[in-house]
């Protein structure tokens, strides 16, 4: 008997089948750098999943977004945010960035969904942002909703 295999669109996937889906995704590429990561089904603590080094020391708690996002919800809980772009990931300290971005960029300040909301999250990634990203961003075999070419060697 054959395993018939169909590939699926993402774009046709309900929003949690799509979290489900970005939780294997990036949970492929932490592999490649020795994690193995556990979903988490209740957001304990902000965190969609656990991520554990094979070091023994190292332990992220990534909460998983579409896009760059930052929320005052997950200030002080030493979480990661994780965010497909560009056919890669960005795994960022939560509150780091927050502070590089509001000390460094007027991106969010003044805006009502951070000000009056307590949230922000970027439709895009302006140069500025780009250039403060660059030390997360994570190379890996594949994407959300996509797979990284092969490089040319």
């Amino acid at each position: 008997m054959k395993l018939d295999l169909k590939k699926i669109k993402y774009s046709g996937l309900s929003p949690p089948q799509q979290e489900n889906y970005n939780f294997h995704k990036l949970a492929a590429v932490l592999a490649d750098f020795g994690f193995t990561s556990i979903r988490l089904t209740d957001d304990w603590n902000g965190a969609d999943l656990i991520a554990v080094h094979v070091d023994g020391k190292t332990i992220l708690q990534i909460q998983l977004k579409g896009r760059l996002t930052f929320n005052k919800v997950y200030c002080d809980r030493n979480l990661w945010i994780a965010f497909p772009n560009d056919g890669g990931w960005y795994i960022y300290p939560h509150d780091y960035l927050l502070d590089q971005i509001l000390r460094e960029t007027k991106a969010m300040s003044g805006t009502s969904s951070w000000e009056e909301k307590g949230g922000y999250s970027f439709p895009s990634i302006s140069k500025q942002l780009t250039e403060l990203l660059v030390p997360f961003r994570v190379s890996g075999d594949t994407s959300a909703g996509r797979p990284i070419p092969d490089k040319q060697e």
